[in-house]
């Protein structure tokens, strides 16, 4: 599925390895999901995980199973989880479960997060501990 905007170019991307659309309740079930966020000035956030679920029109995607959220271009980079919400009208997720957040200077976890992909802003919830290794300095 791909979602344009309002100059007609691609802002969403989702696919998956298989999709199984349920008319019954209106929702579709997605093997292997990887839904990716195009921002024409910005980076392109990807995310994936094991299944994904949805209802309607797709707007909000439940992503379950090894979620990772990164950045197209940085792939040293990524936060972890095991279930997120993805919303992919106003290109934000959201969990309340626990968080890895990995970079090549260190480690942050918490618990749950809400980021705005378009913004690039991320907040994490509770009880957040990291470790920061600062770049050797030039």
């Amino acid at each position: 599925m791909t979602i344009m905007d309002e100059n007609g170019k691609p802002s969403r991307v989702i696919k998956g390895q298989e999709m199984s659309h349920f008319p019954e309740d209106d929702s579709t079930h997605i093997t292997s999901p990887t839904a990716e966020f195009v921002n024409q000035q910005n980076d392109t956030w990807v995310v994936t995980s094991k299944q994904g679920k949805t209802n309607g029109k797709g707007d909000v995607i439940l992503l379950t199973d090894n979620v990772v959220i990164r950045r197209k271009d940085d792939k040293k980079t990524e936060l972890q989880t095991s279930i997120l919400t993805l919303n992919t009208k106003k290109s934000t997720a959201y969990t309340d479960a626990a968080v890895k957040m990995i970079s090549p200077f260190g480690e942050t976890n918490s618990i749950g997060l809400h980021a705005t992909l378009e913004d690039k802003t991320i907040n994490l919830h509770s009880r957040v501990k990291g470790r920061y290794d600062a770049p050797p300095s030039q």
